[in-house]
């Protein structure tokens, strides 16, 4: 019975596919960090092996540049940006000081208004509910950025070692259940396949989200564009959400810099930004890459994104190609049509 399995290539490809999916399912927690090493990882090495066409220059070389170029770049995008951020924010709580300082505000008014909500509602638990949240709220910005650091000095290890680490790994598939790990190599292969495409088109869709919206604020009359440019591209490599992050501070921003008309012309922009990527770039240039026609594209991003949050939108076209590979699906065209 195991030789007849071994020999059952489909059975055992779905048998290996189901227990990797319920060790995922298992360890669904540390899924993050595994999927920012692969992507800090997948991007380093398509940038390194670019380099490399023209530069001849060892892996170890070119990965500590790159490395120490990327630090240095966050490194300038956050001291700046938190400058403008602590300034903003300053500037902010100054104009509504000034404002309830001002002859013409009503304090009275507003004072025993304040005074009879608190007095009608509970707001002692109001309050701690709200602190609540916000504690819970910096616990996952603080657990965010040390899995940000630990797959970010994971990818790092991997490619300043990735020929001895590539050579470590291919002793799995001459031992002794090399059918496993044969198995296991085929659905990585055609996971980085598909997930490099889903990466390339995510730079595509920020480098865009980026223009638009960096002339966008240009014609409102914001300045520090360069810096602010570098922080939506950054914060636009996140699925969709991205757009939605970059809201609060820019809103801020724009609150000290010309007022509430100032911050509905950005929050427009920031709509209108949205639906662009939501529902025109991510489906054509995920349909354009991958070979899907525009409704599959959409429709497997909505599911993923509903089922799997915003990892669905960049692991639920690998995932759909992984079942339409083992399935033996072909994604034939016109031109495949005619050739027959």
């Amino acid at each position: 019975m195991y030789e007849k399995f071994i020999n059952n290539t489909r059975l055992r490809r779905f048998t290996v596919l189901a227990l990797v999916i319920f060790i995922l399912f298992l360890v669904k927690d540390f899924l993050t960090p595994i999927l920012l090493t692969f992507i800090f990882t997948l991007i380093s090495v398509r940038i390194v092996t670019f380099v490399q066409r023209f530069i001849k220059a060892p892996t170890f070389l070119l990965t500590t540049i790159l490395y120490v170029i990327e630090l240095v770049l966050l490194y300038l995008l956050i001291s700046r940006y938190s400058t403008i951020l602590i300034d903003q924010v300053v500037s902010t709580y100054d104009s509504i000081v000034h404002f309830y300082q001002h002859k013409e505000f009503q304090s009275d008014v507003i004072t025993n208004f304040i005074a009879d909500y608190f007095k009608n509602h509970n707001w002692q638990d109001k309050l701690e509910s709200g602190a609540g949240i916000i504690l819970v709220q910096l616990q996952n910005v603080g657990r965010l950025a040390v899995e940000f650091v630990v797959s970010f000095l994971l990818s790092f290890f991997f490619m300043v070692e990735k020929e001895k680490t590539v050579l470590f790994s291919r002793n799995f598939l001459s031992s002794e259940y090399a059918w496993f790990f044969q198995d296991l190599f085929y659905f990585a292969k055609v996971f980085v396949e598909t997930f490099g495409v889903v990466v390339e088109v995510q730079l595509l869709i920020a480098l865009v989200n980026t223009m638009i919206t960096t002339v966008g604020l240009g014609l409102i009359g914001f300045t520090q564009l360069p810096t602010l440019a570098i922080m939506i591209f950054f914060l636009s490599l996140i699925p969709v959400a991205g757009v939605i992050f970059s809201c609060i501070p820019l809103t801020l921003i724009a609150y000290s810099t010309g007022g509430i008309q100032t911050v509905i012309y950005v929050l427009i922009l920031i709509v209108i930004v949205h639906c662009i990527e939501a529902y025109i770039l991510n489906p054509k240039f995920m349909s354009s890459r991958t070979k899907l026609p525009i409704f599959y594209t959409f429709v497997i991003l909505l599911f993923s994104e509903r089922f799997l949050g915003v990892w669905g939108l960049i692991v639920g076209i690998p995932i759909f190609n992984f079942f339409l590979e083992i399935l033996g699906v072909k994604i034939r065209t016109k031109k495949t049509e005619q050739l027959d």
